[in-house]
């Protein structure tokens, strides 16, 4: 149970009703309290408390208060004896339920085994979901030790069963094919082993290591090697469905495991076990490699695209001079031919208008328009004819493409034609052959692709059409119209989608907390929205901030926020800070943390042995982390004297480091800072968050690392999510190009701490129409600060004359299109639903919403819900200055976050020296465990020394509102790395 309990939780979940205050009349004090805990203890946890230290003191307080008794009466109570039983008895009664027995665990054991280990496969976890069983068949759970034999034991019986039944679904070939794969590497002379069916080259120094390995960057070589990886995946012959009940979270657990072991630790490992995981490892991984394949496809026919127009470009500007006053030069052009129409052009048209200037109108005309395209065009192809076409028959031979949608049906008959002709050197396609070009090429290139022969007979050019082909395969596969078989994030959209919906329609409104009936939904948006526009119309001429503007395209015009005064006391409390820990070690700050907190309890081995003992495993997590988080890397921070040698520091990073425990030891760190918080320093617990991305340089041969166009330089970015007292709740990797607005609901949907978060703060590039949809279809306010807020356009929810609203005129357009929302309003659902249970990807299950697929009935629903939502927002935020500012104020907290990146990630001048995606997401965590570590420490040493009269008084409000536990003056993160685990900092003792 938890320690620490807010006075509203206490009246919610400890107040004594009236029926349960009848059970504790006619009794002693001690007895009373001690009945009334054990009833709501019970109440909340369905168990009995093992011993009084279960208790908190403030729980205790709260009762004795209801009671009317002393709280010094706890320490006098009696918890054995026959009255403890009788009581325990009473209160069973009281909730109908009973006490285990031995058939109860028998059976308890044996669910877990089929039902619940399907999903985890964790002990604290699996212990949780037993309770919650037992709570659900109204049975007492037996002692804490006994549950931990009972999960544990479920836990053995299951993987042997699950090793054995998938064992026995392999064939002699596909273990054969298995073991294959451990073989030490041959020697040159040594000729490939006869019937394995492994097509590798002998000079590979490892077949397993290969398969492991990452994409590298874009280009035809790492698609070819992603080829022979999915080739040799394949020859095992896995039989289709194998794992058809376990879900991914619990393969991608053993995936895990098999990563992180040698080749001659699986070789060790008995048949059952490694045939099975190795299966699962070639099922994921495959998957993986599937869709590497087709990011490969999209980045490659972007970039054909990208460099023709770049060279066509510069070719353009080195000779490029624009042209003014062509309209007159035509003119002076004509009256000089007509006044000599027989005469010559050099002797006419030039005094007139120079050689030069028409040398310059005709480069003009060829920069622009068809002439234009066709110079790109002609480039595309040469570059696509001359290196990338060797690509394309292993497209079509390695990946299945396929579409739910028959009016993307012309593209996939496409790629059948492309297939038949993968191996022909004919030069055009034949004349008998249907070939699709509605939905295939694009309308302004027809002229360019399809070429007339002398009789007016219209044939296609093979090359010309494959690429158009290519280019509508790429459009079309990132907004998943067209899927790949045996993908994960291009999967079936179908999939990433909820198939009991019908079944479970009330509770996935329920849980959403929507009316199930669409009108119900529609009439309360038109309220809010009529609502929004009445009060911004009738303030808006005693709105000195914003005014609206008759004509122009910039119709809304917005004042600036005025400067807030600068804090007076923040500069002194700095100073203080920096005299009583100055050059304080950013490891012992993380060291610290972790004594207090106990994070590192989360990193658990992925392997079936611990064999470290903990205070040394403790150690080298710590120093693991804090080279990973500095970026100065485990060779730095290695001591080969005190027993952490690289090696050593190697093992504990491959195999107890990785991102899902990092993840639980960030959330572990966030809540204790928010358990921690004194709220008259800090304020009232807050629901409202900001997040924002940065760019870090990182190596680019892989395919996360991208070309940045507004920043420039090769990087990756990171989105965080930050709240308004500095504490970062959600991090993640993502692509330059990739989507801001799934990185935000991504962190709102998946953060794991105990803020509950209703309020998003972004900037422009985290906010659309989509996203204005899908946060309140999922329960969160967005609230962006929009850049080109000059030119938006309020929607009106029912037809009203224009006198309705007269000041807001100007900046009215149309009614939002409520029969879409009525038709789609299931389907939008199910997508909120997938979003919120994490069926899919984020940023998968968005794909379907974007300009490539403007004519799907949902991503038309979802727009016209956007705007409505986006109108009420832009309503408040023009009405509110208190709104703008509290917008503003959350931006710049993230912004500060960002600033500290550098600061404490500063190894190999602050780059991702890795190509491996693992390593690059590690950094990325260790960096956030170990800022927030730092804004932990702060918020502790802040309110030791505000707890000081004194320094409290001195603090105004206006140094309170700025406040931030995120500072560094007194912060050291350079020099030697000595870690003493035997000294503390002295937070609490330092005056």
């Amino acid at each position: 149970m938890k320690r620490n309990w807010q006075p509203s939780e206490l009246v919610e979940c400890w107040t004594l009703l009236p029926n349960e205050l009848e059970l504790i009349a006619h009794k002693n004090p001690q007895n009373s309290l001690i009945f009334a805990l054990l009833l709501k203890f019970f109440e909340l946890e369905a168990r009995f408390p093992e011993s009084d230290r279960e208790i908190p003191a403030v729980v205790v307080n709260y009762i004795t208060q209801q009671l009317g008794i002393s709280p010094s009466i706890y320490s006098q109570c009696n918890w054995q004896g026959r009255s403890i039983k009788y009581y325990r008895r009473k209160i069973r009664e009281f909730f109908g339920f009973r006490e285990s027995n031995s058939k109860d665990v028998q059976e308890l054991q044996e669910w877990l085994t089929q039902q619940a280990l399907i999903y985890e496969l964790k002990y604290e976890q699996l212990k949780l979901v037993a309770i919650s069983r037992l709570r659900e068949l109204k049975i007492e759970p037996p002692t804490s030790s006994r549950l931990e034999r009972i999960t544990r034991s479920a836990l053995s019986s299951f993987e042997d069963r699950f090793f054995q039944k998938t064992v026995a679904q392999l064939s002699h070939l596909t273990k054969e094919r298995i073991d294959n794969l451990f073989k030490p590497p041959k020697s040159e002379n040594e000729s490939q082993t006869v019937g394995s069916g492994l097509d590798t080259d002998s000079s590979e120094s490892s077949i397993w290591n290969e398969l492991k390995s990452d994409s590298g960057r874009i280009g035809v070589e790492s698609f070819n090697k992603e080829i022979e990886k999915l080739s040799i995946l394949r020859q095992l012959n896995l039989p289709d469905n194998l794992f058809p009940h376990i879900s991914t979270k619990i393969l991608q657990q053993y995936k895990q495991r098999v990563v992180v072991e040698y080749p001659k630790d699986l070789r060790r490992h008995p048949e059952p076990i490694r045939y099975t995981l190795v299966a699962i490892f070639a099922l994921l991984r495959s998957q993986e490699i599937i869709d590497n394949l087709v990011e490969l496809i999209i980045q490659i026919v972007h970039r054909i695209g990208t460099k023709a127009e770049k060279r066509v470009n510069q070719e353009l500007l080195q000779d490029f001079k624009k042209v003014h006053g062509k309209t007159n030069l035509l003119f002076q052009m004509a009256e000089a031919s007509l006044q000599q129409p027989d005469g010559v052009i050099k002797e006419v048209i030039f005094p007139v208008v120079s050689e030069t200037t028409l040398k310059n109108l005709v480069k003009e005309y060829k920069s622009t328009g068809h002439v234009y395209r066709s110079r790109v065009y002609t480039v595309m192809r040469s570059s696509y004819g001359r290196h990338y076409r060797r690509i394309l028959p292993l497209i079509l031979q390695q990946l299945e493409f396929r579409s739910n949608n028959d009016a993307h049906r012309p593209v996939i008959q496409a790629l059948e034609l492309l297939k038949k002709y993968a191996h022909s050197h004919q030069r055009y396609y034949d004349s008998t052959e249907e070939i699709p070009i509605d939905g295939v090429v694009r309308s302004g290139t027809q002229e360019l692709i399809l070429e007339k022969n002398n009789d007016g007979d219209i044939k296609v050019n093979r090359i010309n059409y494959e690429l158009s082909v290519l280019q509508a395969l790429r459009d079309k596969l990132r907004c998943k119209e067209i899927w790949v078989v045996g993908a994960y994030r291009y999967r079936n959209p179908e999939e990433d989608l909820p198939t009991d919906f019908e079944s479970q329609r009330t509770q996935y409104f329920q849980a959403l907390k929507l009316p199930s009936d669409v009108e119900e939904f529609i009439s309360n948006l038109q309220h809010q929205m009529q609502s929004a526009l009445s009060q911004l119309d009738s303030s808006l001429p005693k709105n000195k901030y914003v005014k609206i503007k008759n004509q122009g395209k910039s119709r809304i015009s917005l004042s600036p926020l005025t400067p807030q005064s600068e804090p007076i006391n923040l500069g002194r409390l700095k100073t203080e800070i920096l005299r009583r820990w100055p050059k304080t070690s950013l490891l012992d700050v993380l060291k610290e943390t972790d004594l207090r907190v106990n994070f590192t309890e989360h990193f658990k081995s992925v392997l079936t042995r611990e064999v470290l003992p903990p205070p040394l495993l403790q150690k080298r997590l710590l120093l693991c982390l804090y080279g990973l988080g500095t970026n100065t890397g485990l060779k730095r921070l290695s001591d080969e004297s005190a027993g952490n040698s690289i090696s050593e520091l190697l093992h504990v990073k491959r195999c107890y480091i990785h991102s899902q425990q990092l993840r639980n030891a960030i959330a572990k760190v966030a809540n204790a800072i928010f358990a921690a918080r004194l709220n008259h320093i800090w304020g009232e617990g807050t629901f409202a968050c900001a997040s924002d991305s940065k760019k870090f340089g990182a190596w680019d041969q892989n395919l996360m690392t991208q070309w940045h166009i507004r920043y420039g330089g090769r990087g990756v970015m990171i989105y965080w999510h930050v709240e308004k007292n500095s504490v970062c709740i959600y991090s993640q990797l993502k692509t330059c190009s990739s989507s801001e607005v799934a990185a935000m609901i991504e962190g709102l949907l998946r953060h794991c701490t105990e803020m509950k978060v209703e309020k998003n703060f972004v900037d422009s590039h985290g906010q659309s129409e989509v996203a204005f949809a899908f946060c309140h279809l999922l329960g969160f306010q967005l609230m962006p600060r929009i850049k080109r807020i000059n030119i938006q356009k309020l929607y009106l929810p029912i037809n009203v004359p224009g006198s309705t609203y007269p000041n807001l005129l100007p900046v009215l357009t149309r009614t939002i299109n409520w029969d879409l929302i009525r038709q789609q309003y299931d389907q939008m659902i199910k997508y909120a639903t997938a979003l919120r249970l994490g069926m899919a990807e984020t940023d998968a299950i968005l794909k379907r919403f974007t300009r490539g697929n403007l004519l799907h009935p949902t991503y038309q629903a979802i727009c016209e819900l956007g705007k409505a939502v986006k109108t009420i927002f832009l309503c408040q935020y023009l009405h509110s200055i208190e709104l703008r500012r509290e917008i503003n104020d959350g931006l710049n907290v993230v912004e500060n976050w960002n600033s500290a990146n550098s600061f404490i990630f500063y190894g190999k001048g602050g780059e991702i020296a890795t190509n491996r995606l693992e390593d690059q997401e590690l950094a990325i965590l260790s960096l956030h465990l170990l800022q927030i570590s730092l804004v932990y420490i702060n918020t502790l040493m802040i309110q030791q020394v505000l707890s000081q009269p004194q320094w409290l008084k001195l603090m105004k409000k206006q140094d309170l509102r700025a406040l931030s536990p995120l500072i560094w003056l007194h912060i050291n993160p350079y020099g030697t790395f000595h870690l003493d685990m035997n000294s503390r900092l002295p937070i609490e003792t330092v005056v």
